[in-house]
């Protein structure tokens, strides 16, 4: 049965791994020299190699092993990636003021967590499914409130709850700061390790894929 592991991918292979975001969009040459373009997905979706992080056998042997739990392409787990995995600018540690989720209504007590790029002309709103629990920090209408007393996190999908004392009044604007993790799998069922080659300086084939849960 397929499922997902709360499992982080190795650390210190994720880490110095490569790839970004990816999306789909269909171009279409008019007669006129013009072109007409169609955004076929509504999400990005990343795509990463993690053999450029692998630089000894025994973060290999350790890439091996996740890969074996989690039954090659099977099991989804948690990948780190170095490039965007804050609610804070690069550099910057998360506040709670970082990053917009909501704004209060008087009864609900649950919000998505979310992270929002660009702004100017079409900002893009990215649902964050897997932060990291511990990191996460909130606030209404500016003022701080406190985990576990104010409100609760499900981290493995991204859902703040406030506790029913502490449920945003209207109009109480909701912000969020937080780490947090891919929802990924590997793209293949094949490791093709030569450890001859690896040790003469190439890089093992190791793709990883962002999965929608």
């Amino acid at each position: 049965m397929t499922g997902f592991h709360e499992a982080l991918f190795p650390l210190d292979v994720s880490l110095h791994g490569r790839g970004g975001p990816e999306r789909r969009t269909d171009i279409v040459a008019l007669g006129s020299n013009r072109e007409a373009r169609n955004a076929r997905w509504a999400n990005s979706r990343r795509r990463y190699e993690a053999g450029y992080g692998v630089k000894s056998l025994a973060q290999l042997a350790t890439v091996i092993d996740f890969f074996e739990e989690r039954r090659g392409r099977l099991h989804g787990f948690r990948w780190r990636d170095r490039a965007d995995h804050s609610s804070a600018t690069p550099g910057a540690a998360p506040t709670p003021m970082d990053q917009a989720i909501g704004i209060g209504d008087g009864e609900t007590a649950s919000f998505q967590l979310t992270k929002t790029y660009g702004g100017a002309f079409a900002p893009y709103s990215r649902l964050i499914g897997k932060p990291v629990e511990t990191s996460v920090r909130l606030a209404v209408a500016g003022a701080e409130k406190t985990k576990d007393v104010h409100f609760s996190v499900d981290a493995t999908r991204g859902l703040v709850t406030f506790a029913p004392s502490a449920v945003p009044p209207s109009g109480a604007a909701i912000t969020a700061g937080f780490l947090f993790d891919v929802p990924a799998r590997f793209d293949t069922d094949f490791l093709e390790i030569d450890v001859s080659s690896f040790e003469a300086g190439d890089i093992p084939r190791i793709p990883i894929i962002e999965i929608i849960l």
